[in-house]
């Protein structure tokens, strides 16, 4: 009936059993259509606009979150699904476990970054920057449009240089930045449930150890 009402055709795909919009980094209030993740009824999930599908995202990260949505996708409802959190974060805490006792392969640790420009031309000291860099000093070209790969070192480094290692760079003594990548993963399980009230802090909270939020439907 909508489909001749607007004159386009329209495909039925397929039935929810939930599905949860994340919100609008400009509106946190308001959940949009472009940045979501569900599961339906036949048991496949979908998923848009969230790390796990950004090409920037370490592996680490990105098998971090769709590891917890497979934790909640055992959830047949709201109801089901709010009591499967506290085994989403448990998920978060056995990855940052792992990445403590240097258990995850330093290649999972490895950011993709799309160069724009040329890096002369770039203003800021950018992750993606510093590694184009690093690989010119090299004697290897680094042109506009190309993708940059790299590990986090020291991303908080006042010495630029020391924040990234290009992959091509990366030898058997090179240490990752722990912090940082505890950071983004912290950051990554805030993103699935921050409609339930979850900051990157309350993740951080919980998988340390403290209470979980209390959550209560309406």
């Amino acid at each position: 009936e909508i489909g001749e009402e607007i004159k386009v055709s329209l495909n039925f795909e397929g039935r929810y059993k939930w599905i949860v919009f994340l919100p609008s980094k400009m509106h946190p209030s308001t959940g949009v259509l472009n940045r979501y993740y569900g599961v339906m009824e036949n048991g496949k999930i979908k998923v848009r606009g969230i790390e796990t599908r950004r090409r920037d995202t370490p592996k680490f990260v990105c098998d971090a979150q769709m590891e917890m949505i497979k934790v909640l996708a055992s959830a047949n409802n709201s109801r089901e699904f709010v009591d499967r959190i506290p085994d989403a974060l448990k998920v978060v805490r056995e990855c940052r476990q792992k990445l403590l006792a240097g258990e995850i392969p330093i290649w999972d640790l490895i950011v993709t970054k799309h160069l724009s420009k040329h890096p002369k031309n770039y203003k800021q000291k950018v992750s993606q920057v510093i590694a184009a860099e690093q690989l010119q000093k090299e004697g290897l070209e680094v042109t506009a449009g190309k993708n940059v790969r790299f590990l986090f070192t020291s991303a908080e480094s006042k010495r630029y240089e020391r924040r990234v290692k290009a992959e091509e760079l990366i030898e058997e003594n090179t240490n990752s930045d722990i912090r940082k990548y505890l950071l983004l993963l912290y950051t990554a399980a805030a993103s699935l449930l921050s409609p339930f009230g979850y900051s990157t802090k309350d993740i951080y909270d919980s998988v340390r150890g403290y209470q979980y939020k209390e959550l209560v439907l309406p």
